[in-house]
Formats: C-alpha cells, sequence, structure tokens
C-alpha cells in the first residue's frame, strides 16, 4: 500500500490484535480529514478468560470520568446515558461511534500482529513491513504508510511477588487484580488485597460485602476523591480553565493543601488511617464513592504493607497477623512493553519509554510511527488520546513537521525531570499527565486550541463558557482542522446532557436557578491580584497556608464567600 489516497477518508484504519492486544493501524489517511478512533480500542470486552497480555476487566467496572469530559470531541454521548457509566454502556457508545463514522468496514478483527520492523529502504520510504496471522492460523505480509500502536498500558500485570517473602508457602489462592471478575466465590471468606489505586479500592469494596473480613493493604496510603463533587455534580466537570490558571499561579504547595482540606472534609484521611505523606498532586488520586462507608462499618480493614507470607497467615509490617487467608489479591498495577516492535524504535525501561510528548519516537528517519494512549491522565484518557491521533495523521500527511531530534530529546528530559520532581517515585509516575495542560499542548501542535481571548470579543457567551465552564472536548473542534460543525452547540448543551439522566421522576419542585459565576470571577481576580502584589514572597507564605487564604480574603469584595 503506497501514497496516500487522494480522497478524504474519515478513518481509513485497520484494526489488528497483537497477541490478544488491540491497536490501530492507519492505512490511507487522505485530504484533510483525520483519523478518528475505532471501536473497543480503549475499553476491552469483558470476558470470564481474558487472553494473556490483553486488557481485561472485571463485571462490576463503572468508568471514573464523566461521560462530558471522556467523550470524543464530535460525538456527544447520549443525554440519556449515566454521567458515570457502566463498561457495558461505553462499549454501547463505541459501536456508535463506529457505526455513525462508517469505521467497522475498515476495521479487521480476530488478527494478531507478529511483528512490526522498518522496511530496509526505509530511510526512504519510511515504510513499515507487518507481518500478521488470523483466527486459522493464516499469516501475511503487509506493507503500510505509518503505523500507530494503540494497546495502552494496562495489559502486562505487574506481579512483583519477589517484593513478598514466603509467598510461594501460602496455602491459600492469589492473583492479580485483572484476573479478578465477581465476588460471589469469596463469599464468608478472609481477603487481603495490595494497593490502594483505582482497581484495588474498587475491588476491596466490592468484595467487603460478601467477605467475612476485607483487609486492604497500602504502603503509601492514599488521598480519596469522590466521583460526586459539589452540588452533586460529577467532580471532573468542576476543573475548568479559570482553576487552571488558579493553579499556574499560586505555590504547589498551596494547591496541594486546598485540595486537601476539600478532601479532609469528606472525611478525615489520617482519622481512616490512609493519610499518605505524599502531597495531594505528588501521586494519582484514587477515585473512590465507597470506601470511607466500608471502612466506618468495619468490613475493610486498612493494614500497612506486608512483611511475609507464613503459610495461610499474613504478617503486615506492623507485626499484626492476619491468619487462615483465603484469597490475596495483587492490585500492583502493569508494565508495559512492545514485543512485536524493534527495541531499537521504542525502547521501555523499567516503564519509562522515550517518546517526545508521549507519541513519537524521536529519532526515527521518518515519523511515520505513533504510540497513542500512553499517559496517565488526570482526567479522561479518550479525548487526550483522539487528540494525539489527530496530531498524529497530520504528521504523517506532513501538515505538521517534528521539531529536530536533538530539540524532541531536549523536551522529553525536561518532562521526565518535572515528573520526578513532581511525583512519588513509581513505575505507575512515569506516563503521568494533567488533562487540560497536555490537551492545550496538542491542540497547540495541531492549530485547533481554543483562543478564549478572540472568542470574549466575538462571541461572548461561547467564550465564557469556555473559560468558565467545564473543559470539555468539544471546546477542540471549534476551529482548525477537523472543525465540526455542532462543537458550539454541544458545549451551550453540555449541563442539560449531565441532568437529562437524573431527571426520573416528576417533581413540582421549581427549577433551581442557576449559580452565578461571579463569585468565582471575582476569586479569580483577587488571586490574580494577591499574586502580582506578592510576586516575591512565595516562600514564606508556603509555610503557612492558613495565613495566604486570609490574605487572599483581603482582596474580596465584601460578601464574597472563600472557605
Amino acid at each position: 500500500m503506497k501514497g496516500w489516497s487522494p480522497s478524504a477518508m474519515k478513518a481509513a484504519m485497520t484494526l489488528e490484535v497483537s497477541g490478544g492486544l488491540r491497536w490501530v493501524m492507519m492505512v490511507h489517511a487522505g485530504g484533510g480529514d483525520e483519523v478518528l478512533l475505532p471501536l473497543s480500542l480503549w475499553l476491552c470486552h469483558l470476558q470470564e478468560n481474558p487472553e494473556p497480555d490483553r486488557a481485561s476487566i472485571y463485571h462490576s467496572v463503572i468508568i471514573n470520568t464523566s461521560k462530558e469530559m471522556m467523550c470524543f470531541s464530535d460525538f456527544p454521548i447520549p443525554a440519556e446515558f449515566p454521567n458515570f457509566m457502566h463498561n457495558s454502556l461505553i462499549m454501547d457508545y463505541f459501536r456508535m461511534y463506529a457505526d455513525h463514522f462508517q469505521l467497522t468496514k475498515h476495521i479487521r478483527f480476530n488478527t494478531k500482529v507478529l511483528q512490526i520492523k522498518r522496511r530496509s529502504d526505509f530511510s526512504r520510504s519510511g515504510q513499515w513491513d507487518v507481518e500478521t496471522e488470523n483466527r486459522d492460523g493464516k499469516r501475511e505480509k503487509h506493507i503500510f504508510d505509518a503505523v500507530m500502536i494503540c494497546i495502552g498500558h494496562h495489559c502486562q500485570p505487574n506481579l512483583p511477588l519477589h517484593d513478598f517473602p514466603g509467598i510461594e508457602t501460602f496455602k491459600g489462592k492469589y492473583f492479580h487484580s485483572r484476573d479478578y471478575k465477581t465476588p460471589e466465590e469469596w463469599r464468608n471468606k478472609k481477603v487481603v488485597v495490595i494497593g490502594i489505586g483505582n482497581s484495588g479500592g474498587d475491588i476491596a469494596v466490592e468484595l467487603s460485602r460478601v467477605t467475612k473480613q476485607l483487609y486492604l493493604s497500602t504502603r503509601r496510603g492514599a488521598w480519596i476523591v469522590n466521583r460526586v463533587g459539589i452540588n452533586g455534580i460529577p467532580i471532573d466537570m468542576l476543573f475548568n480553565r479559570a482553576t487552571r490558571l488558579i493553579k499556574s499561579i499560586l505555590p504547589f504547595g498551596v494547591l496541594c493543601a486546598l485540595a486537601e482540606r476539600q478532601l479532609d472534609h469528606r472525611f478525615n484521611h489520617a482519622l481512616y488511617n490512609l493519610k499518605p505523606k505524599h502531597r495531594f498532586f505528588s501521586q494519582h488520586p484514587t477515585v473512590n464513592d465507597e470506601l470511607p462507608n466500608r471502612i466506618l462499618s468495619g468490613t475493610v480493614q486498612v493494614k500497612p504493607n506486608i512483611r511475609r507470607f507464613l503459610g495461610s497467615s499474613v504478617e503486615f509490617e506492623d507485626g499484626s497477623i492476619v491468619e487462615d487467608v483465603d484469597l490475596v489479591v495483587f492490585a500492583t498495577g502493569y508494565k508495559f512493553s512492545y514485543p512485536f516492535l524493534d527495541s531499537r524504535v521504542v525502547s521501555v525501561t523499567e516503564n519509562k519509554a522515550s517518546l517526545y510528548k508521549y507519541v513519537f519516537p524521536p529519532e526515527l528517519d521518518h515519523p511515520t510511527l505513533a504510540i497513542i494512549g500512553l499517559v496517565q491522565p488526570l482526567g479522561a484518557i479518550m479525548p487526550i488520546s483522539e487528540i494525539q491521533a489527530r496530531w498524529a495523521t497530520q504528521v504523517f500527511k506532513g501538515c505538521i513537521k517534528l521539531p529536530p531530534a536533538a530539540a524532541m530529546l531536549r523536551d522529553i528530559k525536561c518532562k521526565q525531570e518535572a515528573m520526578a520532581k513532581r511525583y512519588v517515585a513509581s513505575p505507575r509516575h512515569t506516563i503521568q499527565v494533567d488533562y487540560v495542560d497536555y490537551m492545550d499542548q496538542i491542540a497547540e501542535l495541531v492549530g485547533v486550541r481554543p483562543r478564549i481571548m478572540r472568542m470574549l470579543l466575538t462571541d461572548p457567551q461561547l467564550g465564557l463558557k469556555v473559560l468558565l465552564g467545564p473543559s470539555t472536548p468539544y471546546q477542540y473542534r471549534l476551529r482548525g482542522p477537523g472543525k465540526w460543525a455542532g462543537a458550539r452547540q454541544a458545549i451551550f448543551t453540555q449541563w442539560e446532557r449531565v441532568a437529562k439522566p437524573l431527571q426520573t421522576r416528576l417533581s413540582d419542585e421549581p427549577k433551581p436557578k442557576k449559580a452565578s459565576k461571579w463569585p468565582l470571577i471575582m476569586f479569580t481576580a483577587a488571586v490574580g491580584l494577591w499574586a502580582y502584589h506578592h510576586r516575591n514572597n512565595f516562600p514564606a507564605f508556603l509555610q503557612d497556608p492558613t495565613a495566604l487564604l486570609d490574605n487572599i480574603r483581603a482582596f474580596l469584595p465584601s460578601g464574597c464567600k472563600f472557605p
């Protein structure tokens, strides 16, 4: 397959499977349109016995990002769908997406990718040799102009048994959280869950409803975030460009103090034995609505790290011992690698890959290979992966040029240093990105970043919604390549889609008035004035965040409340 197709194609793709891993190979993306991500890319279909090295989920999984923040930018999730969806509804949405854009005819299912390698004339052509195998065992060789690898980073379970002395003597059963499906088998049993990430927290809560006792083992503790934010709004819809501006102004320690104070209003993390030594923005938070309730009811007991296994007993680092343990679930994260790809193209060491903006290998002769979705965002993964794919196709077509290799390597090093400075050292924190910051970075490269100041002058209503409203993906379809005529309307109706699935009972109660944005505007202005006035005294204020808040209040008009 040589050269780009002269006709514009909305999504010219072939979906392959490498050792059971889903990924996308772009074939002919021509004209002015861009690739859109296909069916089943981000959430594997539920299987009782998943194939090795394939992402897997359990029956009860509910997404922890809200529908308006996670949808693709030109295809809103139906209004009647709940704000936080069950995995089956996400699959329904992906199928709707694939049908709407007529993608299925471009997808080849049930095909393993055995090998991807540069062609012998790669320095001239930039093409790739790809060997595949179908379900009947028939192998084929293909030539592709460009390749996207979209397997994500939840395929290869990290099972660090060497860190748990005596595990070989354990008489019960143990497995990685990837292999957990339902709780019924463990009714009236004693279970230990190791790890307090999102999967560990969810599995601990679910198992605690049926087990005799559930023990949740954590080395560092965690900050627990609720899906439900202020006034019942999905928590991720409360973050916008105004809060991002505040975040860019305030010192890191102050930001953490504000977030931690808000989380401790819900429940005292120290009292519940969960408070970590690290600050809130130094680790990926755990999203869990029920864990405090399960701890309060005693069905979950929080324990420190495991010191050793002794037959059917588990000894923790505080010296306590739990006897007759039936099951241990290792919710210990994942590793990523690309065994089907030459390691000289993308080298992975300790969950670190050298990629420009987490997408492009920096030293290829031609930028015709892109890694999509290899990020751990503080926010939704789907829109980030979509903007990455839009960028990649523009690069493939020659519409966008990448910087020189030396500049890309400097950018990679800078990001690695920033990450090491901010986050707790962990394999989990090698690909962290902040949702809006990263989306804006890539959108700027594609030419689709919202021009807010211009909007405030030419379309003030839209400008205010983009500035003060949730940073939904539709904002990246307002201008530039791939502009969508429905983007403005989608932004204006996004709160209606949030409310729709909640209005399931007729009520005579008057509709609540919309909250005024003036307090937020005034607070933002106050923070800006304070930051400018005290721009040389940030270190002193870091020592006493309470004094900082008192200083900010001084810049607020009388009657404006600030927590």
